[in-house]
């Protein structure tokens, strides 16, 4: 029992209040709240981090899908007094119209079709697509160049990976044939190299390609990709990027054929270029496509330092070298396989 004096100096006792037997239960009730109000408070803010976190990779799922593409400041004759037609033509699957130039060389019948790469337009001015253009036509190529959807400025598209933009590049090779094209050579550069190989599964009009820094969308490339700009854990990033991107732009990874194109032997030559120092498109991914090709014209160049898509601006002679003599195997080819052919029928 606890004393205590009076101002009498008389000590009295101090016992608990008898009359109020209500107070430790209200004491229980504050502390109950008290502890309801954090838990609340600590759920908000984890409930806010992750709308936080899931937003973020929208919004990059977003960027990605809607890559901004600067206007075309040039056309063939402008820049290299090249005579050239403005055309149209449908994507093979009639989803949308593409816009383009034919630059026609006088009674050929090879075509080369280029094929840009993301966040560029046909002119791909880092490349430069001109000059490698003035090249095709100065080795006797018809030369088609177009936009794909995504940078299109009449009728912009999403970027889907290769999913859409295929279907646009067999439109173009469709084009080409119709247009009198016996040899089609599709040159790809960065992503526009990677919907070649996807194009590639379904068609058997293209007689040869080149493909410049090989990017393929795929869990690794994509993660690799978004390493670059800000870091995010690889779990569970990609998973939430896998479910947004259907959501954003109607295509999931999995509708891209990554797995298929990376086991594919494809039946005409290729010729993969690739820098060691590219930051976008990992070189051991274009080391394993080559090494899966059994065409005897088939080959690769891996170059020491080089960089994503600027191969040519690095090593320009070198690049235009083995690129001709890649050309002038696949006419070889292309003459035995018409003798073949003959010897069959007859």
């Amino acid at each position: 029992m606890d004393l205590a004096t009076t101002h009498t100096g008389t000590p009295v006792s101090r016992k608990p209040d008898e009359h109020n037997p209500s107070a430790a239960p209200k004491l229980s009730l504050r502390m109950i709240r008290v502890k309801h109000i954090i838990v609340a408070l600590l759920l908000s803010v984890f409930f806010f981090f992750v709308f936080c976190f899931i937003a973020l990779h929208g919004y990059i799922a977003w960027v990605l899908s809607n890559p901004t593409v600067a206007p075309l400041y040039s056309n063939p004759s402008l820049a290299k007094g090249l005579n050239y037609e403005d055309i149209s033509f449908p994507a093979l699957d009639g989803s949308r119209t593409m816009q383009g130039w034919y630059i026609p060389s006088e009674g050929s019948t090879k075509t080369i079709v280029f094929s840009h790469g993301y966040g560029a337009n046909r002119e791909e001015t880092w490349v430069p697509m001109y000059d490698l253009a003035h090249y095709a036509h100065s080795l006797n190529f018809n030369v088609v160049m177009f936009d794909y959807g995504f940078a299109s400025k009449t009728s912009k598209d999403i970027a889907t990976g290769g999913k859409k933009e295929s279907q646009q590049l067999l439109g173009a090779i469709k084009y080409a044939k119709e247009h009198g094209a016996k040899e089609i050579v599709v040159w790809g550069f960065s992503m526009g190299a990677g919907t070649a190989l996807q194009a590639g599964l379904v068609t058997k009009d293209v007689d040869a390609m080149i493909l410049d820094s090989t990017f393929l969308l795929e869990p690794d490339t994509l993660y690799h990709n978004i390493r670059q700009n800000i870091d995010l854990p690889r779990q569970p990033s990609l998973e939430i990027m896998e479910l947004l991107f259907p959501v954003l732009n109607g295509t999931g990874l999995n509708q891209i054929p990554y797995s298929k194109v990376k086991a594919e032997d494809y039946p005409f030559p290729t010729l993969f270029l690739h820098g060691t120092s590219d930051d976008k498109a990992p070189y051991p991914i274009a080391e394993e496509l080559a090494a899966n090709q059994s065409n005897p014209y088939s080959d690769s160049w891996i170059v020491q330092d080089s960089h994503h898509e600027l191969l040519f601006r690095e090593h320009p002679r070198e690049y235009l070298r083995r690129v001709s003599a890649f050309l002038g195997n696949v006419q070889l080819a292309k003459v035995q396989q018409d003798k073949s052919t003959l010897a069959t029928n007859e």
